[in-house]
């Protein structure tokens, strides 16, 4: 008797096949058998459940999220599970918090904060932060968890544990090196699914100071990489420098998927500027000449960013703007206050540098105050406010922001909202350089909701604006995430594979609205989006989600590379 039969379902398998009229029967955690046409499974079950009108497609793939602390004080990991999400990877950007020290913790509880825009306070009282080596940290989380999760191991967090304050601000010496080598070695051995670092600007630390990864040297970046050519099934994961890539940039990208004979996954591609998405897919067909590979995470909708001067995150990357985000608050707002900082800053940023764009004051809207006499600003440009007040825009949203204590957050203006560039979209997830991805779910709380991506691709890419066929959206979302990581007997629906499922209406499937939800530890808010049409989930063969409610059950492994990764395959030049 099987435990569970599907029936009457429109079966998407994944592979970008045409679907099909069919039916799927689960046995122990597996998909036992799948039949096109309804009546062709023989055999009982202990549970039928009716897709009439649904797809039944595999459990989609989230490659990039920060869900390294969220899964302590969360195990159903959400909102990913309400959106059809089963296995997510997490510890990208060098940000893992494994391996750990007493000495380590708190900076790095620290850093997550600023950089990942999670809450101290929840970081604090919803993180334990009492393993030391890797398999500590997975050990703690067997067992735990509603989906599948692995974990990269991150360059910061090793730099950290082995080089302590040096760290930030020092190059290692050849026997710190050596350590950290084989450091992430270990790692690696006991299940780490691969490397993970960064040289972005806008990673800065609780103090202001590029966070360890930047202070590395480019022998050690390439010397780290390297490491996972011995270990079966691991990857790499990379930020670089904002913006087009400079020759250097992709020299060194090269350098790191060539020396680690991984493919290397980047944060990440928009659609946009047609010169600055060639430059940037060109770092891939470099990495292809030279034996290597390099595949561009594609953010699969709009983004629209919520930013405040209390954490100064992307602020801080302005150029000219660094050094006041060093300050404690009341000194910061001070500098903010006076009117020959405001006339330098509002000049640096205008001056040049990558983030100039978000220097448009008139345009940035005010997203949400803090004070009840403030509320009537929500929504407005800074234009607006500054027409109605007698200020600059620039002085406007300064002296907001000094009244409410810095925590006041703007929206910058977006210039991906073209419903046009949904075509330009879909052309880069067809593209063999390119993965769906840059999720940061479980970071950026108060920022960004790009979390919801697989309901943005079958909701809008699909169904809204028509510029991808739903059998080519879920293989986009199943098979090509889960093979860029080597996933073992995942992303397609087969016979003897793991029944990881979701069965979701086409005709409904999407994101809500967002709204700001106060469920993180010590009552902090965090920005969340409910899922529609995505009526149930199952992860290893039992169901997370059942009519859109989450039915309590854990199934979800922490996943250990080798044991649940072979090493992904490197695309070839032809």
């Amino acid at each position: 008797m099987y435990d569970l039969k599907i029936i009457n379902a429109r079966i998407v398998d994944g592979s970008g096949a045409d679907s099909f009229m069919g039916e799927l029967a689960v046995l122990e955690g597996r998909i036992a058998a799948i039949e096109r046409s309804p009546g062709h499974i023989d055999g009982a079950a202990s549970e039928v459940i009716d897709a009439q009108g649904l797809v039944l497609s595999p459990g989609f793939v989230d490659v990039h999220t920060h869900y390294d602390a969220q899964v302590f004080w969360d195990k159903t990991v959400s909102p990913s599970c309400y959106h059809g999400v089963t296995t997510i990877f997490g510890g990208h950007c060098g940000f893992s918090i494994a391996p750990l020290n007493a000495e380590a913790a708190p900076y790095l509880l620290n850093m997550l904060a600023r950089v990942e825009g999670m809450p101290v306070a929840s970081l604090q009282e919803g993180v334990p932060w009492d393993w030391r080596s890797f398999a500590d940290f997975l050990g703690k989380l067997d067992g735990n968890l509603g989906v599948n999760a692995g974990f990269m191991a991150g360059h910061s967090a090793i730099r950290r544990v082995v080089m302590g304050e040096r760290a930030v601000g020092q190059k290692a010496t050849d026997e710190e090196l050596e350590k950290m080598k084989a450091l992430l070695a270990q790692c690696l051995s006991e299940g780490a699914m691969g490397f993970s670092s960064t040289i972005a600007i806008t990673h800065n630390d609780a103090d202001g100071q590029p966070v360890p990864s930047r202070h590395a040297s480019r022998e050690e970046l390439v010397g780290l990489a390297g490491v996972c050519k011995d270990h079966e099934g691991t990857s790499l994961e990379f930020l670089p420098a904002v913006g087009e890539f400079s020759e250097d940039v992709i020299d060194l990208m090269v350098d790191l998927t060539t020396a680690a004979q991984r493919p290397l996954n980047w944060n990440a591609l928009s659609a946009g500027n047609p010169a600055v998405m060639e430059n940037q897919l060109s770092a891939s067909d470099r990495a292809l000449e030279r034996g290597g590979d390099i595949r561009a995470l594609t953010i699969p909708q709009p983004i629209s960013i919520r930013i405040n001067l209390y954490t100064g995150f992307v602020f801080d990357a302005l150029e000219g703007w660094a050094d006041i985000f060093e300050l404690p608050i009341d000194e910061r707002i001070e500098r903010f206050k006076d009117p020959a900082e405001r006339k330098r800053l509002d000049e640096s940023a205008n001056s040049g540098g990558a983030f100039r764009g978000l220097a448009r004051w008139s345009k940035m809207k005010v997203h949400a105050t803090f004070l009840e006499k403030n509320k009537s600003f929500e929504g407005k440009t800074l234009a607006e406010i500054g027409e109605e007040l007698g200020k600059t825009p620039f002085d406007a949203m300064l002296d907001l922001a000094v009244e409410e204590g810095l925590r006041t957050f703007f929206m910058p203006i977006s210039g991906d909202t073209d419903p046009a560039l949904w075509a330009v979209r879909a052309e880069l997830w067809r593209d063999e350089r390119t993965v769906i991805g840059a999720s940061d779910a479980g970071a950026h709380l108060d920022m960004i909701d790009t979390f919801a991506f697989s309901s943005q691709v079958l909701g809008r890419g699909v169904r809204e604006f028509n510029v991808v066929g739903l059998e080519e959206a879920v293989h986009q979302l199943t098979q090509v995430p889960a093979e860029l990581f080597g996933l073992k007997e995942r992303g397609v629906l087969e016979a003897g594979w793991f029944a990881d499922l979701v069965i979701f209406d086409p005709e409904e499937v999407g994101a809500g609205e967002v709204y700001m939800r106060q469920d993180l530890p010590a009552d902090e808010p965090r920005i969340y989006a409910d899922a529609f049409g995505v009526r149930d989930v199952f992860v290893n063969g039992e169901q997370i989600i059942a009519g859109g409610a989450h039915t309590g059950r854990l199934p979800g492994l922490a996943l250990r590379s080798g044991r649940d990764t072979d090493t992904p395959t490197m695309r070839t030049a032809s």
